[in-house]
């Protein structure tokens, strides 16, 4: 019974995922600016690293053969997806949700998945100098960093934690 609630979490969370990147964000050309990076982090908070990745890699496809955005499907921005799952994973796991824990986890996949992996994935795709979308980039980021961080306390404090202690009690009123 714990996999088949384990199994519908992680739905939901993809499902989140797609709908907060798809509807609820700002995109542009060179940067996307939303909260998928929530579903992501609560999934990896309860689930684990692989699990987490697998998620937000899932979502990522899911979301492209459902809502395609105006370009091919590219991989790396699968690897990215499952890399931000993971590490979130790595850091938040099974241990306590500090301040400094989800800071780290935050800057880290701030600074080499968004801002590395995907500007080179942007750069790639369309061909426009690395240095010439990387200003834009890095302001988004640093902006993000503390909206990232704040939220996730929140999130984790008022919704997640409950989450977690229903998954695993296993209250259900089916």
């Amino acid at each position: 019974m714990k996999d088949i609630r384990k199994i519908v979490f992680l739905g939901m969370f993809i499902a989140m995922e797609v709908i907060l990147t798809r509807f609820i964000s700002i995109q542009t050309p060179i940067v996307r600016i939303g909260f998928t990076f929530l579903p992501v982090a609560i999934s990896s908070m309860m689930f684990g690293p692989f699990l987490g990745g697998i998620a937000a890699a899932a979502a990522d496809i899911i979301g492209m053969m459902l809502f395609p955005a105006g370009g091919a499907y590219f991989p790396g921005f699968t690897l990215t997806a499952f890399l931000g799952g993971a590490i979130y994973g790595v850091f938040l796991y099974n241990k306590p949700k500090t301040l400094f824990r989800i800071s780290i986890a935050v800057i880290i996949i701030s600074i080499f998945v968004n801002l590395g992996l995907d500007t080179v994935w942007i750069w790639m795709l369309t061909g426009k100098g690395y240095m010439a979308i990387l200003p834009t980039r890095v302001i988004k980021c640093l902006v993000m960093i503390p909206i990232q961080i704040s939220m996730i306390q929140i999130v984790w404090r008022y919704m997640a934690s409950h989450l977690h202690s229903y998954y695993n009690t296993g209250n259900s009123h089916a």
